[in-house]
């Protein structure tokens, strides 16, 4: 049965010619999905995401605009394959597909552009520390990669070469460092407190507009801490969460200059709900809010966003066998 999940879940991924767009301001955002657990030696996890992200509120700094022509909506399949080398040492790679479609509404008239197609993978090495800094907690660190797969220079149906913004791929290796804990809290032992911190080195893509250009995606830095406690319920343990969100990305650099309308800070409260179906697969709903949002010039920014996600697990295979041999001598 999982053979067949992972199996659909890849053609999904990577069986269809297509294109996705990301939003400089939303989108896809890798690192939100990275921080599959360490199972074991041997253990294999399966992680599979499902992301809708609407951005349909145009800001100016922090202001909100009274303007609804502008809408994007951004669906996403993520598919997260972690093994853990050792009880310690991890490999992490995330695949992505997305959806996204732009609608503008003017003067009467709507411009539509929807496109389908492969994302940039995130490759990461993960380390695992158990009671540092403290007793009860867990800290991992992680180094890694975004690597340019996708592509960087799609076309419209009338030949428009699309700006970096709507392209599924940077076109550049990018670097990523990535931290995460988790502390069980000292006054109720069904809780725990965590967080996740990731950080996004961007290289230039030097063949920008048909290699006329250079451009830079702003460097990403996330932060995540959060609150999970664990509920009996229906005979079933459920962990509902409070996570918040700060989000920072520097401005994009087009042929080393800072490209206006791009960059910003955003602050989100997401909550979820997690339960484990025994023994497996891990389910967990989450849905998130905009507390403020500051964007540099004028553009669009997250309205409301839910994922969900599918996460089980394959225990290593350990073979052995015992083979004795009796020699009998009959004289």
């Amino acid at each position: 049965m999982y053979r067949r999940f992972t199996f659909n879940a890849l053609v999904f991924l990577f069986g269809q010619q297509g294109y996705s767009q990301t939003c400089c301001s939303g989108g896809v955002l890798l690192s939100n999905n990275l921080g599959l657990p360490n199972e074991g030696t041997g253990v294999l996890t399966f992680g599979l995401n499902y992301d809708y992200n609407n951005l349909n509120t145009l800001n100016a700094g922090a202001g909100k605009l009274d303007d609804d022509s502008r809408k994007r909506i951004t669906n996403s399949l993520l598919l997260g394959l972690g093994y853990a080398i050792t009880d310690t040492l991890s490999l992490e790679n995330l695949l992505t597909r997305g959806n996204q479609t732009r609608t503008i509404s003017q003067f009467g008239n709507e411009n539509f552009t929807g496109t389908t197609g492969i994302g940039d993978p995130v490759f990461l090495l993960k380390y695992t520390i158990a009671d540092l800094p403290g007793a009860n907690t867990v800290l991992n660190i992680g180094a890694g990669t975004k690597a340019p797969l996708g592509k960087s220079d799609i076309r419209t149906d009338q030949g428009i070469l699309l700006t970096a913004d709507l392209q599924p791929d940077s076109g550049a290796w990018d670097g990523h460092g990535w931290l995460s804990f988790n502390r069980e809290s000292g006054f109720n032992p069904s809780a725990t407190f965590s967080g996740n911190f990731t950080y996004r080195l961007t290289r230039q893509n030097h063949s920008y507009l048909n290699n006329s250009s250079t451009y830079e995606f702003g460097d990403e830095f996330h932060m995540n801490p959060g609150y999970t406690d664990q509920l009996l319920m229906l005979n079933t343990i459920i962990n509902p969460g409070l996570i918040s969100k700060y989000r920072k990305a520097g401005m994009d650099r087009i042929n080393d200059f800072e490209l206006a309308n791009t960059g910003g800070e955003w602050v989100f409260l997401r909550f979820e709900i997690n339960t484990q179906i025994t023994p497996d697969p891990g389910i967990a709903l989450r849905l998130e809010v905009p507390v403020y949002s500051y964007v540099e010039g004028t553009r669009l920014t997250t309205t409301l966003r839910f994922s969900s996600s599918l996460t089980f697990k394959l225990d290593a295979i350990k073979c052995h066998s015992d083979v004795t041999v009796t020699l009998t001598c009959i004289s």
